[in-house]
C-alpha cells in the first residue's frame, strides 16, 4: 500500500498497515481521493502551495480509469455551452496543459480538428458549434467549404467543416507520470491499494472512512465492511474519484443527499485502423456530436495510429463495490465494428472491410440520463453543501482531461486560499 512517506502523514499510513479489526483515527492535512489526472493536478496544485497532501487511490497505481481509457485529445472548448464550467475549464486547461507541456518536453502535438457536416441537415449545426466556440474564446476557429476540407484530408468526404487549429493530442500516461513526479518532490503521498468507503461528519469535519483494498475486494459485491481500517480527520478533503465519485459522496453520512447528482455510466468503444500502408489522416476528424458523445471520431497516437471511437453504450446496474474497485467490463467485441463501419464511412467513404481491430474502451462518469441534455461539470464546495473544507468534483468526464490543470487552479483559487 505504501508507496511513500512524509512528515505526518507516515504515521497516518502506518496506521492503515496496523489496523485490522478496529479503525483508528488520524488527522491530515490534505487529502485527496482519487488518482486519475484531476486528482494528480490537484495535489500538484495542492502540494506547490505548501500544503501537506495524502492522495488515496483504490487501484495499484494512478490513471487506471477514464484517465488512461479516452481518445487523449486535447480539446479546444468549441462544444460547451458559453458560460459553463465545462467551457472555461476546456479552454484555460488547454492553455495551461499545452505550456506545462512544452516546459517538461511531455510528448504532445497541436495537429488541429475538422468537425465535418456529411448532409446538409447537419451545416447549420457546424454553424452554432462555431458561435459557441466563438463565445467561448476559441481562437482560429474557421469555416470550410467542403472541397478546401478535402483538399486537407484528400480521404475525407464532407459538404463543410468547422477547422479548430488549436485541439491537438497529449500522452496522458507521460503527462500523469510527470503531474505524479512534481507532487512527490513536493513532499505529497500517494497511498494505492487504499480505498475509501466512506465518511461520517462530526463537528465540522468530515470524517473518512478507508480500508485496504485488498480487504474490501474479498467482500465481493456484498456490503462494505462494518468497520473501516482507520478513520481520518482531513482538514481539506477533495472526492476526485471520477467514476465512484456521486457514490462515495452518498456513503458521507451528514452530507445532503439531495445535492448529490445521479450517476450514469456510458461505455465507448474504440476501434485501431489497421492494413493500411500509407498515413489515411493527418487531423482529428468528428463527425457532429450524438446523443451522450462527440460521435465516432477520427484520432490518432503521437506515432500516427489511427483510431476510431468512441461510441455511446449506456450501461445500467453498476454497484457500489464495482464502481469503487473499477470492476467494469472493457472488453471490445470485434462484433461491434458492424456498427462502426457505416458510421465511419459518413465521411470516410474509402474504409475497407476488414480495417477495423478492436482496441480499448473506456467509461463516461455522466450527471445525465440518455436523451437528456448533457449536464455541466459540478465542482461543489461548502457554499453548496455546507461543510467546511470538502470538495466534491462530479461528472468530470471529456473535456476532464484538457480541463484538469485549470480545475486545480479553480478548486485551489476559490476553496482552499
Amino acid at each position: 500500500m505504501l508507496r511513500r512517506s512524509t512528515g505526518s502523514v507516515r504515521a497516518v499510513l502506518k496506521a492503515v498497515q496496523l489496523a485490522r479489526s478496529f479503525a483508528s483515527a488520524e488527522t491530515a492535512d490534505c487529502v485527496v481521493i482519487g488518482a486519475g489526472v484531476v486528482g494528480l493536478a490537484v495535489a500538484r496544485r495542492l502540494a506547490l502551495g505548501g500544503r501537506d497532501v495524502l492522495v488515496l487511490e483504490s487501484a495499484p497505481t494512478f490513471g487506471t480509469g477514464t484517465s488512461s481509457r479516452n481518445s487523449e485529445v486535447v480539446h479546444a472548448g468549441i462544444y460547451y455551452p458559453p458560460d459553463s464550467l465545462k467551457a472555461a475549464f476546456c479552454v484555460r486547461g488547454r492553455e495551461l496543459l499545452y505550456q506545462y507541456c512544452s516546459e517538461r518536453g511531455i510528448p504532445h502535438k497541436q495537429i488541429g480538428k475538422l468537425i465535418v457536416a456529411t448532409g446538409p441537415l447537419e451545416v447549420p449545426k457546424l454553424s452554432n458549434l462555431m458561435s459557441h466556440g466563438a463565445r467561448n474564446g476559441v481562437d482560429g476557429l474557421r469555416m470550410m467549404d467542403g472541397p478546401e476540407a478535402m483538399r486537407m484530408e484528400p480521404e475525407l468526404q464532407c459538404l463543410k467543416a468547422l477547422f479548430s487549429p488549436v485541439s491537438g493530442i497529449v500522452d496522458s500516461h507521460s503527462l500523469m507520470l510527470s503531474l505524479v513526479g512534481e507532487a512527490e518532490s513536493h513532499r505529497a503521498t500517494f497511498s494505492y491499494n487504499t480505498t475509501v468507503v466512506g465518511g461520517h461528519l462530526e463537528g465540522n469535519s468530515m470524517h473518512l472512512h478507508v480500508c485496504e483494498t485488498k480487504n474490501l475486494d474479498e467482500h465481493g459485491n456484498a456490503q462494505f465492511p462494518l468497520q473501516p481500517e482507520l478513520v481520518l480527520v482531513p482538514k481539506v478533503v477533495v472526492n476526485s474519484a471520477g467514476l465512484s465519485a456521486p457514490l462515495l459522496a452518498k456513503r458521507f453520512r451528514g452530507l445532503n443527499g439531495q445535492v448529490i447528482p445521479p450517476a450514469y455510466f456510458a461505455r465507448g468503444h474504440y476501434f485501431a485502423l489497421v492494413n493500411t500502408k500509407n498515413p489515411t489522416f493527418q487531423h482529428l476528424i468528428y463527425p457532429i456530436p450524438e446523443d451522450g458523445g462527440l460521435g465516432v471520431h477520427v484520432t490518432l497516437d503521437l506515432n500516427g495510429q489511427v483510431k476510431f471511437g468512441p461510441d455511446v453504450e449506456w450501461i445500467n446496474g453498476v454497484d457500489d463495490v464495482s464502481s469503487f474497485l473499477n470492476r467494469f467490463d472493457y472488453s471490445v467485441s470485434a462484433c461491434r465494428a458492424e456498427r462502426f463501419y457505416p458510421a465511419i464511412r459518413k465521411y470516410y467513404p474509402n474504409l475497407k472491410d476488414g480495417s477495423l481491430e478492436p482496441g480499448y474502451s473506456g467509461i463516461r462518469p455522466k450527471l445525465s440520463a440518455p436523451r437528456q441534455p448533457t449536464s455541466d461539470f459540478v465542482v461543489q464546495g461548502e457554499e453548496i453543501h455546507g461543510i467546511p473544507g470538502l470538495v466534491n468534483l462530479f461528472g468530470i468526464e471529456s473535456p476532464g482531461l484538457t480541463s484538469s490543470m485549470a480545475i486545480a487552479e479553480h478548486i485551489v483559487a476559490k476553496f482552499l486560499t
